[in-house]
Formats: C-alpha cells, sequence, structure tokens
C-alpha cells in the first residue's frame, strides 16, 4: 500500500488509526531518513492507543517503554547503534517476546538479529509531504493494513 501524508498532524491522524488495530506482540519497523517522520509516527501511535504523556526519542537510550491500553509499547531507536550485536547488551529478545507492542525505527541497523516484522513502514521525503510505502509480512500485518482506509490511500 502506497499512502501520501501532506502534513505531521496527518502522520499522527494515520498513526493512530494503525496503531487501534495492533495486538499484543505485533512488530512494526519504520524506515526513513532524518527527519522523515519516523518519530511522529510514534508520537501518533502512542496517542492512539491513549498515552497522554510526553513522547521521548530513544535516540540515546534505544529503547522507551509506554504501558498503554493494558499492554507494554516498546519504542526502539536504533539510529546510533555501532552493530547488531549492541541489541544483545539491551536484551532485546526480551521485548520480542509476543506481549509488547514493539515500534522501531532504524531496523536496518538490527539486521538480522531482528525478527520479521508484521508491517514495514519506509517513509520517504518528497518537498512537504510523506510517500509511505506500507509492506505487510505476517497475517497480522495484512489485516491492519486492510482496516486502514485513509483518503491518502493510493494502492
Amino acid at each position: 500500500m502506497r499512502l501520501t501524508i501532506a502534513t505531521p498532524a496527518q502522520m499522527q491522524e494515520l498513526a493512530a488509526c494503525c496503531a487501534a488495530n495492533l495486538p499484543p506482540g505485533f512488530k512494526l519497523y519504520l524506515q526513513g531518513e532524518l527527519g522523515a517522520g519516523k518519530t511522529t509516527f510514534v508520537r501518533g501511535a502512542l496517542r492512539g492507543l491513549g498515552y497522554q504523556g510526553v513522547v521521548k526519542s530513544p535516540t540515546y537510550t534505544l529503547v522507551e517503554h509506554y504501558p498503554v491500553a493494558g499492554v507494554e509499547v516498546c519504542h526502539f531507536d536504533l539510529y546510533r547503534l555501532a552493530t547488531a550485536a549492541e541489541l544483545d547488551d539491551i536484551g532485546y529478545r526480551d521485548y520480542f517476546d509476543g506481549r509488547a507492542i514493539c515500534l522501531v525505527e532504524w531496523p536496518e541497523r538490527g539486521g538480522a538479529s531482528l525478527p520479521v516484522a508484521d508491517l514495514t513502514i519506509d517513509i520517504g521525503m518528497e518537498q512537504a509531504a510523506r510517500s509511505l510505502h506500507c509492506r505487510a509480512q505476517t497475517e497480522a500485518g495484512r489485516e491492519c493494513l486492510q482496516k486502514l482506509t485513509p483518503a491518502s490511500r493510493t494502492d
């Protein structure tokens, strides 16, 4: 599925819609250049789940935890990883145990260490707008995509 998003508010709205359909254990990976809108997407997803607090980028901590809607949401930012082996230092396998929703920015830095995503969103920058290419890799990912019906859907 391909989408065009014109504003950060639309990005957060789409993310909130997406988050409403994420079951525990869901793995959503966000790829794109610096400033593309990955953290904006995560903020919208957390708002969609009902989280009202500050959403920090985990650039230096690698992971932030948010208990919302009866489930833990783990927000990863792997930008500063020097090697995928550093994931072991934070005990990443414990986060991917099927109970938490995992939102991962820069998953390519984790390499083959990370499990297969349910849904991957590549965010491209096109002048003021963002183009999103959403790919489901599991049945849970396909179900999530089927429930998205934004006006900007172009697939």
